[in-house]
């Protein structure tokens, strides 16, 4: 009879004293609480519990935990629908003030992002919520862990992933975007036009520049070709004056002859005039050679 009740007494020590000892991992905690108060927070290694007297009321990691906050309805500053949402990084480290600060403390945490990601939407445009993200995830981070720090969390890091706008926003959105397209389009055009004719006046002021410069450079020649022909012609003629009067210096009798070849000239000269029209007189003085000279070109010019 004292065997059979000595086995049952065997095996509830055995279990109350197996249940009685923890092995708390590494980078876990354990909080045990004796007689229903807080007691102490096991640490990584082998711990004792005292069986009926001493419970382990919670189990709970230490490493850094990624918190996933699913979408959020917000409106911005300009009355704009967007659908937000976020992840949050978040370590424990006080575990006996989470435990006993706050029930669920990961419903929390998401009740709580949900809030803070509502009210600074609510402060900003909307295309400011596309441009200023990062400066909204540092906001965010400061405000929540000021928050959760009661509860013995640290909040690492805070990223807002998505931020859509409703579907008529979207459109309106493609709309615009459609249209700026169209406008940089067009004024690309028109630039490209007006180069195109800016490109064309230039060249035909350059065309009218360079036809005046080749006028003038013709016209430089030409006069000078004309001041070269007359300078020739005043020399060839001073040249036949000095030859004559040399020959008229070296021998007298060449005075007759040019008399004689005058004199043949006036005959001519006297022909002409006879069919010239009535008025036309010619004053010369037979015996000097340089007078005739002088009144036949002069009626020559007047013929011409």
């Amino acid at each position: 009879m004292e065997a059979i009740l000595s086995l049952p007494a065997l095996i509830l020590l055995a279990v109350l004293g197996t249940g009685s000892v923890k092995v708390t991992s590494g980078g876990r905690s354990r909080l045990v609480e004796r007689l229903g108060k807080f007691d102490r927070e096991l640490q990584p290694g082998l711990s004792l519990v005292l069986p009926v007297v001493e419970k382990v009321v919670s189990h709970e990691s230490l490493k850094e935990r990624v918190l996933d906050i699913p979408p959020q309805q917000c409106i911005t500053r300009d009355n704009v629908s967007i659908e937000v949402d976020a992840v949050v990084y978040w370590q424990l480290l006080e575990h006996s003030r989470a435990y006993y600060a706050v029930d669920n403390l990961q419903a929390a945490m998401v009740n709580l992002v949900l809030t803070q990601i509502r009210a600074e939407m609510g402060k900003l445009d909307l295309d400011q919520t596309f441009t200023t993200r990062s400066e909204v995830n540092e906001l965010l981070l400061r405000e929540l862990d000021q928050a959760t720090d009661p509860w013995g969390v640290k909040v690492t890091r805070v990223e807002m992933r998505d931020i859509v706008p409703s579907a008529g926003v979207q459109q309106a959105m493609e709309q615009q975007m459609t249209a700026e397209r169209e406008k940089r389009a067009a004024i690309l055009r028109s630039e490209g036009e007006k180069e195109a004719q800016l490109n064309e006046a230039r060249g035909r002021a350059e065309a009218l520049v360079l036809d005046a410069k080749a006028q003038k450079e013709a016209l430089l020649l030409e006069a000078e070709a004309q001041s070269k022909q007359q300078e020739v012609l005043a020399e060839a003629k001073a040249k036949a004056g000095l030859v004559m009067a040399d020959a008229l210096q070296a021998n007298p009798k060449t005075a007759e002859a040019m008399r004689l070849m005058l004199a043949k000239d006036w005959m001519v000269m006297g022909e002409q005039l006879a069919e010239a029209p009535g008025g036309s007189v010619l004053m010369v003085d037979p015996q000097s050679p340089a007078a005739l000279v002088a009144a036949l070109k002069k009626f020559q010019g007047s013929q011409d």
